[in-house]
This record gives C-alpha cells, structure tokens and sequence, in this order.
C-alpha cells in the first residue's frame, strides 16, 4: 500500500470545488480504498505516538523520580531527557493533527509541513533540555556529592533502556515505511536516550567503584549527544522547509524524453516531503502535432512519472512546441552575449 496516495481525500476535496466546475462532466470520483489510506495512515501515526507516550512517560517517572532520590544526576537528567521525550509526543499529536486537514483555498498544497515544524519543536524541547542538565552538572563538579547508587538502580536503569530500545526502533521502522517525518523525527529523539542510558549505566558503575566524578561527567556528555540529536533533527527538517529537490533531474528528464512525441525536456524542478512530492517541467513537442496529440503527449508524460516514481503526489507539465523553444533558448544567448 503506497501511503503517500493518503492525500488524494484533501485533493479531492479542494479541486472538486474548483476544476471540475470548469470540466463540466469530467468529474472524479473518490473511492472508499482511498478514504481507508488517508484514515489509516493518520490513525496509525496517533495510535503510535499516544502508546509511545504513555511509555516514555513511565520511563521518566521511573528513572527522574529514583535519580532525585539518590541524589544521581546522571539518572535525574536522563529522566529529564524521557520527560522531554513524552513532550514531544504530544507536540507530535498536535502537529499530525494540523498537518491531516484537507487543503483548501488559501493552502491549495495542503498542510502536510505542521508535520515538519513539529518535528523542528522537539529539536527546541531538546536543545532546551541541555540548559539545565549544563548548570546542574557544572555545579556538581564545582561542588561534588556521592550519589547513592543501589541495586535497584542499576535494575530500573537496565529494564527502561530495554523498553527505550524497543521504542526506538519500532518507531523508526514504522515512520520509514509511512514516510512520517514526525515518527522518525521521534525515534532519533528516543534513540539519543537509549545512548544516554547506557551512558548513565556506566557511570553509575564507576560511581560504585569510587569515582563519583563520574556522574556529572555522563551528565555533561548526555548533553552533548541531545545538542547533536536536534541538529540532525533541524538539518533533516529543512529538506521539506527549503523545498530541497527530492529526484535527480536526470531521472525526470529520461522518463519525459521517452514519451513518444518529446522532443526535449528542461526546468525540472522537486519539492515536497518522500511521501508527497511535487513536479514540474517543460517539455517541447513536435510543433506538427495538433493541439490534442500534444495535449495527450503531456498526459503520458504525467502518468509515465507518477507510476515510475513512489511518492510523486503530482505533477504539472509545461508543453512548449519544438521551435518555439528553439527561437527563446537563441535569443536568451544573444542577449547573454550582449550583456
């Protein structure tokens, strides 16, 4: 099942209202597979994200709670971080939410990137997180206290760094196969604690071994991964922010110049999310076909790229006849000449 088909109800929904007034009879109809595909997918995405809260939830009670106990700093911060965790499930919630509405006058594209400025707000609950784990681990080295390390530390340390493991990669490998850049977006997130868990087991052993430094030190390099973490977070964000192009001009332009008709193709450009790409180009027909062989030409073209292609939400093709492109593209270097 291609997911990325999960936009055609809020397609559907603005151009019923403002194309198929001018198509008169050539009206599209919406099938009840493709209401299933758009519900299943943002239905998935919820179910994942509130189970997956309720867990970091307890994990951050479990280790948060224990640390303040003891007196570890490693353990309170690495709560912390699992606290953040379950913040940014929500802030997945309410950006899913936003992003499931049907396009409409003013967002003809939809609202697909709340999806991605989602994803940028848990890398600011991450990159906030740090603040405070700095000034708490700097003042433990300038004022150093023995945490009370116990078994049942290492025992609460050990089983939520199972459940963070699990956590994290079912949330990558389900965000991978929905394109959902809030579910990986997450998983990172969750990962960088599954790092910072094993950071703190460390420490907390060497702690036991006589070396309390030890626990402001895992603190402070927890820190560190968290700040990498939101970067990797922003960097894959602004892809869909920037419009990055998704697909290899080289690609399109093969796939348009073996359309029967295509003379030659250029002004490729992609933009969009894996899951929901946009195309558009110019192609150039034989000036000798009447206007509904061209017409039919750039149909082939669009359909040729959508099925060849996994994704691609839509493509819009620009026909120029052969000649007319000829003359533009001379006349563009004598003027480059001149200049």
């Amino acid at each position: 099942m291609n997911f990325g088909n999960r936009f055609l109800v809020a397609k559907f929904l603005f151009l019923g209202s403002t194309h198929t007034k001018q198509r008169g009879a050539q009206k599209a109809y919406l099938t009840l597979k493709d209401i299933t595909i758009v519900m299943t997918y943002y239905a998935t995405v919820k179910r994942i994200l509130i189970i997956i809260f309720v867990l970091n939830l307890l994990v951050a009670m479990a280790k948060g709670g224990w640390g303040l106990y003891t007196g570890s700093l490693s353990m309170t911060s690495d709560g912390l971080h699992s606290l953040l965790d379950a913040s940014s499930n929500i802030i997945g919630l309410v950006g899913i939410s936003m992003a499931s509405r049907p396009p409409d006058r003013e967002h003809p594209y939809g609202h697909s990137k709340f999806e991605t400025f989602a994803s940028l707000g848990i890398a600011v609950l991450l990159f906030a997180s740090c603040i405070q784990i700095i000034i708490a681990g700097t003042d433990r080295l300038l004022h150093p206290t023995v945490p009370d390390v116990t078994g049942l530390s290492f025992v609460i340390m050990v089983g939520t760094l199972v459940i963070n493991v699990g956590i994290a990669a079912y949330e990558y490998i389900i965000g991978k196969k929905l394109k959902s850049s809030i579910l990986v977006a997450d998983s990172m997130h969750t990962r960088s604690d599954v790092y910072a868990s094993i950071g703190v087991i460390l420490g907390l052993i060497m702690v036991k071994m006589g070396y309390p430094m030890a626990d402001p030190i895992i603190a402070l390099l927890i820190t560190g991964l968290i700040i990498l973490t939101g970067f990797n977070i922003i960097r894959e964000s602004s892809v869909v922010l920037l419009d990055k192009a998704l697909i290899e001009e080289s690609v399109i332009l093969k796939l348009a110049v073996s359309v029967p008709g295509v003379c030659d193709c250029h002004r490729i450009r992609t933009r969009g999310t894996p899951g929901q790409m946009y195309v558009d180009l110019h192609i150039c027909v034989d000036p000798s076909l009447s206007l509904d062989a061209a017409h039919k030409v750039t149909e082939e073209v669009e359909i040729l790229i959508k099925v060849s292609i996994e994704g691609v939400e839509d493509v819009v093709v620009h026909m120029e006849p052969k000649d007319y492109y000829e003359l533009k593209d001379k006349s563009n270097l004598q003027m480059n000449v001149v200049e």
